[in-house]
Order: structure tokens, then C-alpha cells, then sequence
């Protein structure tokens, strides 16, 4: 269960950080409270799974996922343009996280 809460945690924080972006530097205030509670969300989130989970392998697992997903969000929908080095490094971070989690016993909670 714990894995679905992070993956959730995840997904919110991506999209916190969409709204941020198009917060324009919080002076559009609708976009700056969506900011603000999505941010609130993945972090109640996070605090489920350290619950659970030990929270450096958590931690990992949130960063990794949220630089892959916020990169690729960047590039699908907001028009920034990702060259082969860093497709090459968001596939070095998944498979960190894959590494982590499929061969390590440090995941197993």
C-alpha cells in the first residue's frame, strides 16, 4: 500500500509543480493556492509512507520520480525541449529506483 500512497505523492508533487510554473511567480493567485495545497497533499502523503517505508528509500524514490516527471511534464506541455543526455539521465534515475527496489533489501519495510 505503501508503494500506491508514494506513487500518488508523486503525481501530486508533479502537478504542484506544473501550477507553480504557471503560478508566474505566485501573482496569479489561483494558480499559486493550487501551488500551495498540492504541495500540502504530497507531503501528507509522504508522511503516510515513512510510516511504512524507511525514509531515505522514500525519499529517493519521491526525487527520482519527481525529476523524471517533472522533466518529461516540462517537455509534453510546456515546450522545453530535452536533448538525448537528458532522456540518457532520467533513464539512469529510473533505473536507480528500479535498482533500489528490485535488488536492494534496504526497500523492504
Amino acid at each position: 500500500m505503501h508503494w500506491i500512497l508514494l506513487a500518488i505523492g508523486v503525481g501530486i508533487e508533479i502537478a504542484a509543480s506544473a501550477s507553480l510554473m504557471l503560478s508566474d511567480g505566485f501573482t496569479k493567485i489561483g494558480y499559486a493556492l493550487l501551488t500551495l495545497a498540492c504541495f500540502g497533499v504530497a507531503f501528507y502523503f509522504m508522511s503516510l509512507v515513512v510510516k511504512t517505508m524507511p525514509v531515505g528509500i522514500a525519499y529517493s524514490v519521491w526525487a527520482g520520480g519527481g525529476i523524471a516527471g517533472v522533466t518529461l511534464m516540462g517537455a509534453a506541455f510546456f515546450g522545453q525541449s530535452l536533448d538525448g543526455f537528458a532522456y540518457l539521465g532520467i533513464g539512469l534515475i529510473l533505473a536507480g529506483v528500479v535498482v533500489l527496489n528490485a535488488l536492494s533489501t534496504a526497500a523492504s519495510a
